[in-house]
């Protein structure tokens, strides 16, 4: 994989270069670089630490067992919306249920494989297990999400994302309301010790801050309300576990929250608002999805049981 650097990562260390064009984690990059396999304008780098500069090309000698074993087969059958499409990226409005890109426990058929058979040039884009992913949503978590068609797009992207350029906005109804009508949970979050595949508020996490707006508050038939909540890092699981640290989980999260009485089946997570510096323009452009019919039919119910009507 060979790639010239854009102004966006101006200055950055080699092999976080080399990890975002890849998909690869730091670790193995750092075996790659020690195996001589990452070149700067036409050098082999010899530590991780060096850093780039606008127009340098880099060039990484993938793993065979990453590019050849893990490659994905395209599958024309994953159903997704496109609402953008240009030569650089792709802005997807992800359905309920969709797994994003293959991992444990994941069904075989991802929006990654529905994208190669859609895409057929992302296969070359980033890692073979994550062509063009950009960043990932819940599996029952609706909404937008931007992939990339080039390895320039991809880079640049992540860049944002990493640079928190990249503004995420989310709708979702919560049990009971928040103490106050605006704030930001400003707590790390790390997996946790007793389950494995949860997350958990901790000091020894990750950086993590969650902006939330108290929209609609109803009381019938249970207090609830509805929220937008702007993401400034984007950890697994941030926004259901930074509200259940405020007392307010999520409606229908069985993981982090209360017993569903609705019989929702789902957490009521909507990805609603995306915005960022496009690649190739360097304009910023922003979409927009309404929530799906669950999300919209849960807001309605409250709003009339709330009005006594």
């Amino acid at each position: 994989m060979r790639e010239q650097i854009p102004a966006a990562l101006d200055s950055e260390r080699v092999d976080r270069v080399a990890s975002l064009m890849t998909g690869l984690s730091r670790s193995v990059v750092a075996s790659l670089i020690s195996a001589g396999e990452v070149i700067r304008n036409e050098e082999v780098v010899v530590a991780g630490s060096q850093r780039v500069a606008v127009g340098d090309w880099i060039e990484v000698e993938m793993p065979a067992a990453d590019d050849v074993e893990s490659r994905l087969i395209p599958d024309p059958e994953v159903i997704f919306d496109a609402i953008h499409v240009d030569d650089s990226l792709v802005v997807i409005d992800k359905p309920i249920g969709l797994v994003v890109h293959p991992g444990a426990g994941s069904s075989p058929s991802t929006l990654a494989h529905g994208l190669l058979a859609r895409f057929p040039e992302m296969v070359d884009v980033g890692s073979p297990e994550r062509p063009g992913i950009v960043h990932r949503l819940d599996r029952d978590t609706s909404g937008l999400l931007v992939c990339a068609r080039t390895n320039e797009a991809l880079l640049y992207l992540k860049e944002e994302l990493a640079s928190r350029s990249m503004r995420r906005s989310y709708l979702t109804i919560v049990a009971g309301c928040p103490e106050a009508a605006t704030g930001t949970v400003d707590a790390p979050i790390g997996r946790s010790r007793r389950t494995r595949t949860r997350m958990t508020v901790t000091e020894d996490g990750r950086e993590a801050r969650t902006h939330y707006e108290v929209l609609e508050t109803w009381h019938q038939p249970a207090h609830a309300s509805l929220l937008r909540c702007t993401l400034d890092t984007g950890r697994t699981h941030q926004i259901r576990v930074h509200l259940r640290a405020i007392n307010s989980p999520v409606l229908g999260d069985s993981t982090y929250g209360k017993p569903d009485p609705f019989n929702i089946g789902r957490p009521l997570l909507h990805a609603a608002e995306i915005s960022f510096i496009h690649p190739a323009t360097r304009e910023r452009v922003e979409f927009l999805s309404e929530p799906p019919d669950d999300f919209m039919g849960a807001v309605e119910m409250f709003r009339r049981s709330s009005s006594g009507s």
